[in-house]
């Protein structure tokens, strides 16, 4: 009963906290608006050209490949750690996860995603 007290006391304390931060944000901006503050840059140095660059989305598509078998490393580190005191259950979800991500890299292969050129 202590721990829900005392998880209940940190969630309302860092919902407050966050609300008081965006409240003072409000409260503490600079409104007073010139030709000089709604440029672009502010350091004086005037653009050539337009700031977007445009990304293939492979490059994308990799990034998030890679993320996700990231966080697969990251997951499954501890269980292999702790593998003998988990027992049974745990290596079977570990198996389902592990099963998972290979569907998910099979269907990436299936979609090309993951061919360069």
């Amino acid at each position: 009963m202590k721990e829900l007290v005392c998880l209940s006391v940190f969630i309302i304390l860092s919902t407050l906290f966050a609300i008081a931060m965006v409240i003072a944000g409000f409260i503490c901006q600079y409104r007073k608006k010139s030709a000089v503050k709604d440029t672009t840059y502010e350091c004086g140095i005037e653009p050539e050209a337009d700031a977007r660059i445009e990304f293939d989305v492979k490059y994308f598509n990799y990034a998030v490949l890679f993320l996700i078998f990231d966080i697969e490393t990251i997951f499954l580190y501890p269980f292999a750690v702790f593998l003998g005191m988990l027992g049974w259950f745990a290596a079977i979800e570990a198996f389902i996860f592990v099963a998972l991500l290979l569907f998910g890299l099979w269907f990436a292969v299936e979609k090309k995603v993951l061919r360069w050129l």
